[in-house]
C-alpha cells in the first residue's frame, strides 16, 4: 500500500509520544511492505535539521519539510478573540504546505492519506480535490478534551475564562470536521467510544501507540543503587508543566521529609525558569537531555503525575519496556490498561504517592516484581508491528467494502 502520512512536526528524532507514535508505526509500515511518504511541517517551535536526523529515516521513500511560523503571536490571538476560528487550529494553517501537498498529490497516486492529529485536517479539501486516497484521521488525543481539563485546573480567573473561551472553539472544529474523514483510528477504546458518542458515524479501529523493543534495553542495575525517580516530559507542553509543578509543591516535601535520601531528576525540553527553584531538597533540574532512555534507564522509579490531557502517554510505554517502576495518576493511565500494584502504581493524592514511594524504599523484591510485569504487559499489548499488521487489515477490509480501489494487497 502506498501511503502519504502528513505530519504537524518532525517526528524525529524520538524526544516525545507524538515523534515515538508516529515513527514507530511508520516504521512498522515499512517493515510490512508498504511504500510511506513523509509530508511535514518544520515549525519554529520544534525546528529540526532534517540532515542532523535524516539517517533514521530510512523507512520513508521520501520525505518533503515545509517550514512553519507557528509561534505564538500576541497580537494574532487578540484578533482571534473576535473571530469564530479556532487559534489552536490556525497556527497550522499554511499556503506553503497546501500547495506542496497539492504538488505530491498531483504526481503521485495513494492509497492512504493519513493525517496525524486534528491539526492536518485543515487540508482535507486539498486531499479530497486532488486524490481519491482512503482519507484517515490518526487522532492521538481527543483535542478539546486537554483544554477542557487544564481549564478546569486553572483558578486564574482571567486566565480559566480565556482556555475555556479557546477550548470551546477547537471543540466546534473539531466536532465540525469529525464526519470528514472515511477512516477514523483512534489511540484507545476509550477515546473511540468518546468520539462515537460525539457523533462519529464513519469507520474506525482502535491503534494504540506502539513500541518497537529493538530500541529498549531494561538496565536492572539501577534497582541495586540507591532508589532514585525519574520525570521527563516536554515542559512546554501545558497538562507536563502542570503536573510536575503540583506535585513538587503538593507531594514531594512530605517525600522529602520521610525519605530524605530519595532523589527526584527532572528533565524535558524548555524548562521554565521557576522550576529551578526546587534544585534543592534532592530535586535536581537537567533541562533537556541527549537520550530520553538513557536518562529513564538511569532511575528504577518513574513518575507521570498527570492532571490533564488526553490520549495515551507514550512515556509510560517507554518506562515499562524499560522496566521501571511507573507511579503514575489514573487520568496518567489512561488507554494502558495496566492493574494497579500488579504492572504499575496508581496515585491520586498526595498520600498515596507517599505511600507507594515507601513501598519501593521497603520491598526492593516487589519493585523487581512490578518491573517484570510491567515489560511483559508492554510486549504483549504494544508490540509496534504487530500493531501495524492490525491497521493494514482494517484499511484493506474498509477499502474492499468501501469500492476504494486497493492496489497490492499484502
Amino acid at each position: 500500500m502506498k501511503i502519504l502520512q502528513l505530519c504537524k512536526k518532525f517526528p524525529l528524532p524520538l524526544k516525545d509520544g507524538e515523534s515515538i507514535a508516529v515513527t514507530y508505526l511508520s516504521r512498522a509500515l515499512h517493515e510490512l511492505g508498504c511504500e510511506v511518504t513523509l509530508l511535514t511541517m518544520n515549525t519554529t517551535k520544534h525546528y529540526i535539521d532534517y540532515e542532523s536526523v535524516s539517517d533514521q529515516a530510512g523507512h520513508y521513500k521520501e520525505v518533503h519539510t515545509v517550514d512553519i511560523d507557528n509561534t505564538l503571536k500576541p497580537v494574532e490571538a487578540f484578533k482571534n478573540l473576535f473571530s469564530a476560528d479556532s487559534y489552536h487550529i490556525s497556527r497550522f494553517r499554511s499556503d506553503q504546505f497546501a500547495q506542496k501537498l497539492e504538488e505530491i498529490l498531483k504526481r503521485e497516486e495513494f492509497d492512504i492519506v493519513q493525517l496525524e492529529t486534528l491539526y492536518l485536517a485543515p487540508y482535507m479539501d486539498v486531499i479530497r480535490k486532488h486524490s481519491e486516497a482512503l482519507v484517515v484521521m490518526r487522532s492521538h488525543n481527543i483535542e478539546h478534551e486537554i483544554w477542557d481539563r487544564i481549564t478546569q485546573n486553572t483558578q486564574f480567573l482571567p486566565k480559566k475564562w480565556y482556555i475555556k473561551y479557546l477550548s470551546k472553539k477547537l471543540r466546534n472544529f473539531e466536532l465540525g470536521v469529525l464526519n470528514e474523514y472515511d477512516f477514523l483510528v483512534p489511540i484507545s477504546q476509550r477515546d473511540l467510544h468518546k468520539f462515537r458518542d460525539l457523533g462519529y458515524v464513519n469507520g474506525a479501529q482502535t491503534i494504540p501507540i506502539g513500541i518497537d523493543f529493538k530500541d529498549y534495553t531494561p538496565n536492572m542495575a539501577s534497582f541495586e543503587k540507591n532508589p532514585s525517580v525519574s520525570f521527563i516530559g516536554s515542559l512546554d507542553w501545558i497538562p507536563n508543566y502542570e503536573g510536575i509543578n503540583w506535585f513538587l509543591n503538593k507531594v514531594w516535601p512530605q517525600v522529602h521529609r520521610e525519605i530524605p535520601d530519595l532523589e527526584l531528576h527532572i528533565a524535558g525540553r524548555n524548562t521554565p525558569d521557576d522550576l529551578y527553584q526546587w534544585a534543592k531538597s534532592k530535586v535536581l533540574i537537567h533541562g533537556e537531555v541527549r537520550d530520553a532512555r538513557e536518562f529513564i534507564n538511569q532511575h528504577p522509579i518513574m513518575i507521570v503525575p498527570l492532571l490533564s490531557g488526553s490520549g495515551m502517554r507514550a512515556k509510560i510505554l517507554e518506562g515499562m519496556a524499560l522496566g521501571k517502576v511507573i507511579i503514575t495518576t489514573s487520568l496518567g493511565l489512561e488507554g494502558i490498561p495496566a492493574k494497579n500494584k500488579k504492572e504499575v502504581l496508581v496515585a491520586d493524592t498526595p498520600r498515596e504517592f507517599l505511600n507507594h514511594f515507601k513501598f519501593c524504599m521497603d520491598q526492593p523484591e516487589g519493585m523487581i516484581h512490578i518491573s517484570q510485569n510491567a515489560q511483559t504487559f508492554v510486549k504483549h499489548h504494544f508490540n509496534n508491528y504487530h500493531l501495524a499488521k492490525d491497521l493494514i487489515q482494517s484499511y484493506q477490509s474498509y477499502m474492499k467494502t468501501h469500492g476504494f480501489k486497493l492496489a497490492n494487497p499484502i
